[in-house]
């Protein structure tokens, strides 16, 4: 199945840093989430992410997970010339992971 069947995401972003939020619509998806979608699955679905470059935190009161991943944004929104230089996308992206 994938991710987005069970979860949403929410993103933001500080210069070349995107902040990716993955919340379980119920909270009984919060453990399959939980073990699914670690920083190294992350790292590998984003591409030229390395895993050293995601950081996972956990939020388990809100069923939620957060991702701090440095470098993603080519630069940041004031250097870089990618279409989504604020890396709104990368939610979606992240969502269609296979878990």
């Amino acid at each position: 199945m994938k991710l987005h069947q069970i979860a949403h995401a929410r993103t933001g972003d500080k210069g070349d840093v995107s902040n990716i939020s993955v919340i379980a619509y119920r909270p009984e998806d919060w453990p399959l989430i939980q073990r699914e979608v670690t920083q190294q699955r992350v790292a590998r679905h984003m591409g030229d992410v390395a895993p050293e470059d995601v950081t996972r935190y956990a939020l388990p009161q809100l069923h939620a997970l957060n991702f701090v991943i440095r470098g993603a944004l080519t630069g940041g929104v004031t250097r870089s010339l990618a279409l989504d230089a604020h890396g709104k996308c990368l939610a979606s992206v992240l969502l269609e992971m296979e878990i």
